[in-house]
Formats: structure tokens, sequence, C-alpha cells
């Protein structure tokens, strides 16, 4: 599994303003899905988004980091959640030396990937057709 840094957005039902996070997650061999703290996001099957968490439902906007720190949609609002061990990466991408303070909320993420989970969903939904 490739390791990423990525911006991660709730979407559904939030107009933008929901939780955001930026930290590491795990992309599996076909790119298709994506472990993001504790969450099993597969690709392509969103409406609004553009993942799916496969336990929930819920929807995603994933994208990588954006160099001028833009990462929120321009209609967003609200702190973005980044999770501490990626902080210093960021700082490099952005080319900044420190966090703006008003923008983030230091938190520590869960990076161990549920893949016994996705595979037991997904072998699931293969069998019930």
């Amino acid at each position: 599994m490739k390791i990423k840094l990525l911006y991660v957005e709730l979407i559904q039902d939030t107009a933008h303003t929901g939780p955001a996070w930026i930290g590491y997650g795990q992309v599996n061999r076909t790119g298709k899905t994506i472990y993001f703290d504790g969450k099993i996001l597969g690709h392509g099957r969103s409406i609004i988004g553009n993942h799916v968490d496969i336990v929930k439902g819920d929807e995603y906007w994933i994208s990588g980091i954006k160099k001028n720190g833009q990462d929120r949609h321009w209609a967003g609002k609200g702190k973005i959640q980044i999770d501490k061990s990626s902080i210093n990466e960021y700082l490099k991408i952005i080319n900044e030396l420190e966090l703006p303070k008003d923008k983030f909320i230091i938190v520590e993420l869960n990076n161990v990937p549920q893949i016994e989970l996705a595979t037991k969903i997904e072998n699931t939904k293969l069998n019930s057709y």
C-alpha cells in the first residue's frame, strides 16, 4: 500500500462546513480504496463526494494537499483537523515554518488500516448477488 498525505472532508449534508482532516492515508494497490482515520473509503460510488465510507455510507471529498494551503472548498469554513504526525510534511508542501493557528486543530488520527473488515465487506457484497 502507498501512504499519502491527504485532505479529507465529510461532504454529505454539510455545505462544506463539516469536519475536515489532513493526515496520512493508505491507498490500496488498485487506488480505489483509502484507509483513513479508521475509515474504509471506497472510490467512485458517491453522488456528491468522490469517496464513500463503505461501512456507514457517508460521502467524502478526498484530494492531495494544495501547495497554496487552500485545501478547504472556497465556500467552506471551519478549522481543519491535522494529524500531528503529518505536520512537518504539510509545512514543507505549503512552504511555511508553522501552522496558521486560526486554520487548524492538532489531533491524533487512527492510522491503522481496517483491511480485514474491508475484505469481509467486499466479499459479502460479492456473495450476495
